[in-house]
């Protein structure tokens, strides 16, 4: 069910992909999940324009490390020449693929003719597209949704468009940008987009456990997955997606003892990356993540988001965890 795909030149062995996640997908989070066995990871959503303005927290957001190899970086914007712009200062700074962002549905993004705005301006999109392709020698990619609403789900007639401007690989989710991310993921309609194209199709949307992944394979006829809110708080989770669809096999979630290290670890490089304040703070959301469904993990987080400094976070983590390791033990 799972084989390599290409995405032009570069050989993508595993098509169990991170999907960029804004706030989420930076590089220490891509890290552990690419070393925890995913094929690919894509960095956050980056504006194209405050790219080209080399602002300090984008460029932030834009970093990578060998690591991740290969990287795709993540652009949203409206403007073809400041995308085109965008796309070749990634590529300098080493991006191995760029990803156009034609899917996020929040409304300061929208509101900027960006994002799944573009679906309602095949026009511009087709230029946009176009523009930017011929701006770098690396693949460009393009993530969507099934349409703005239930009356243009058009994702088909965009791919195609995409296509043949010299897009290499097209993601989709399974929802319009109407639906925003309520009800189901519709992943049969995925299949009109990989029937109306000759590149590799994503599928995209509710994917949480393994039977979600191999049930969106089988509706969809989609190449690879990715995989978004899933993840919160199991980088690891990809990893077992690939090994359940390759050999039927259910991996166990790592130890608690093991994901103790995982947070710490993850924790750690948050606030390399950041800085020691701004790090404590980013990291709350994923210490709340990982702490989800242990015990007396609501009481964790009362506390841990209430401080301020890695040692003290660090040291309540370990408080928290311990216990529960010296449980399981005994």
């Amino acid at each position: 069910m799972l084989k390599p795909i290409n995405i032009g030149p570069l050989e993508i062995d595993d098509p169990i992909v991170l999907a960029p996640m804004s706030g989420v997908t930076d590089m220490p989070f891509r890290r552990l999940v690419k070393r925890a066995g995913a094929g690919l990871v894509v960095s956050e959503m980056i504006a194209s324009r405050a790219m080209v303005h080399a602002a300090r927290k984008t460029m932030k957001m834009a970093a990578h490390c060998a690591d991740e190899y290969p990287i795709s970086v993540q652009l949203a914007g409206c403007e073809p020449d400041v995308m085109a712009e965008a796309a070749r200062i990634n590529e300098d700074f080493g991006a191995t693929i760029i990803d156009i962002n034609m899917g996020c549905p929040v409304k300061k993004v929208t509101n900027g003719d960006a994002g799944s705005a573009l679906m309602r301006d095949l026009g511009l999109a087709s230029k946009l597209l176009e523009v930017t392709v011929k701006a770098v020698n690396i693949p460009v990619t393009l993530k969507m949704r099934t349409g703005w609403d239930d009356d243009t789900r058009n994702a088909p007639q965009l791919a195609k468009i995409a296509e043949d401007c010299g897009i290499q690989a097209i993601a989709v989710h399974g929802r319009t940008r109407c639906q925003f991310y309520k009800g189901r993921a519709d992943w049969p309609f995925i299949a009109s987009v990989k029937d109306a194209v000759n590149i590799p199709v994503f599928g995209n949307g509710d994917v949480v456990s393994v039977d979600d992944a191999k049930k969106l394979l089988e509706d969809s006829g989609a190449d690879g997955i990715l995989v978004g809110r899933g993840t919160y708080g199991r980088p690891w989770f990809l990893n077992q997606i690939s090994h359940y669809l390759k050999t039927g096999e259910r991996l166990a979630n790592p130890t608690v003892e093991e994901q103790m290290e995982i947070v710490l670890e993850h924790f750690d490089a948050i606030v390399t990356h950041y800085g020691a304040q701004p790090g404590v703070k980013i990291a709350r959301k994923h210490l709340g993540w990982y702490s989800k469904g242990l015990s007396n993990s609501a009481e964790f987080r009362q506390e841990v988001f209430q401080l301020d400094t890695p040692d003290a976070v660090k040291a309540r983590i370990r408080a928290f965890y311990g216990p529960i390791v010296e449980c399981l033990a005994a």
